[in-house]
């Protein structure tokens, strides 16, 4: 799915916070142009805070400057070419002048200043039948030598059977990616993605990744992507740590499979053998697909040493709610440096 998000100006209360997630970018790697902050011309401290806020967007995505420092973003309007346009007339607007874009998708293209990143492979790094592991394209690549880590991002199944293969990760993937890990989509051909049999895929691939040389490896997901994450936790050392956002795999309210939902969750928890993996998990209030809130949350506090290294739990956080509340800007503005932090062993922004 788009994330359709516009944004010309922010709010006085969300400067502080637009700084700590500034504070995701790593400085410990070349760092493409587009990320460096501090680059942009005319910009004030409210617009370079912004400018954070713009790195954490999907594609296609744009950000227009105006001679005076005033500036205007837009992302996932439509087309490229709409979302640019988008941009450059809400920059105009606030501005009374003509604006140009300094930066589009993850390239700065201010004149005197081009800058494209390395693009990522076109070709999966692993596949198989009804799978593959694809490097997502929209989001900057350094490759295993180079790169902080790996991130890959299970999609969830539709309950209609719709193909969401090529689906944009959720944004807090930004904050990883902006912070110098590699992004990869675990793609599943939804005619054979059935829970276990997935599962098996996850683990093959997480095997060869491994082999590759990623320095850490960061299994996340959402609804039955989360859940296949969760089942990457019953073999040792196949990741560092899992983001499995509303793990789900027994369909939605009505579904007769409610009935063995919390067994089989259980069955999940129990099997977990991964003493140095940190898991997060994320519940959010108003989940058609979670049975039992309460019982489930129980059951995800049971992933504790040994099972796994440490365990977080967002239970129901106020900033959003309902099965697709991890797509919410508003989860990544709060939770997207933590993630990264506990992912990493830290809790400065947890």
């Amino acid at each position: 799915m788009g994330y359709h998000i516009q944004l010309y100006r922010m709010a006085p209360r969300l400067v502080a916070l637009a700084v700590a997630i500034l504070l995701c970018i790593s400085v410990g790697w070349a760092a493409p142009a587009v990320l460096d902050v501090a680059a942009v011309p005319q910009l004030g401290a409210e617009g370079r805070a912004d400018y954070a806020r713009f790195l954490l967007q999907a594609t296609p995505r744009a950000f227009a400057l105006a001679p005076d420092g005033n500036w205007a973003w837009a992302s996932a309007i439509g087309s490229p070419a709409e979302t640019n346009a988008r941009a450059l007339s809400l920059c105009a607007d606030y501005a009374g002048q003509p604006c140009a874009l300094y930066a589009q998708d993850l390239a700065v293209v201010w004149p005197g200043r081009e800058s494209h990143p390395a693009p990522a492979p076109t070709l999966p790094l692993l596949a198989g039948t009804g799978w593959a592991l694809q490097p997502d394209g929209r989001f900057l690549w350094q490759g295993a030598a180079a790169a902080r880590g790996a991130y890959i991002w299970a999609h969830g199944r539709a309950a209609g059977g719709q193909d969401s293969r090529g689906s944009q990760p959720q944004p807090h993937a930004r904050v990883f990616n902006n912070a110098g890990y590699d992004v990869l989509r675990f793609d599943r051909a939804p005619d054979t993605d059935e829970t276990d049999t997935a599962a098996a895929w996850l683990r093959q691939a997480l095997r060869t990744l491994r082999a590759q040389g990623y320095q850490r490896v960061v299994m996340a997901g959402q609804s039955r992507g989360a859940w296949n994450a969760l089942q990457a936790l019953a073999e040792p050392g196949l990741v560092d740590a899992v983001v499995a956002i509303a793990p789900a795999a027994h369909g939605p309210r009505g579904s007769p499979a409610w009935a063995w939902a919390l067994e089989d969750l259980l069955r999940v928890v129990a099997a977990a053998r991964s003493p140095a993996a940190r898991v997060a998990v994320a519940n959010f209030a108003g989940d058609e697909f979670d049975p039992d809130p309460l019982r489930r949350a129980g059951l995800f506090r049971g992933l504790v040493t040994p099972r796994v290294g440490a365990l977080l739990l967002l239970d129901r956080p106020p900033e959003v709610s309902g099965h697709g509340g991890g797509a919410d800007p508003a989860f990544t503005w709060r939770y997207g440096a933590c993630l990264l932090d506990f992912a990493e062993g830290r809790a400065q922004r947890c």
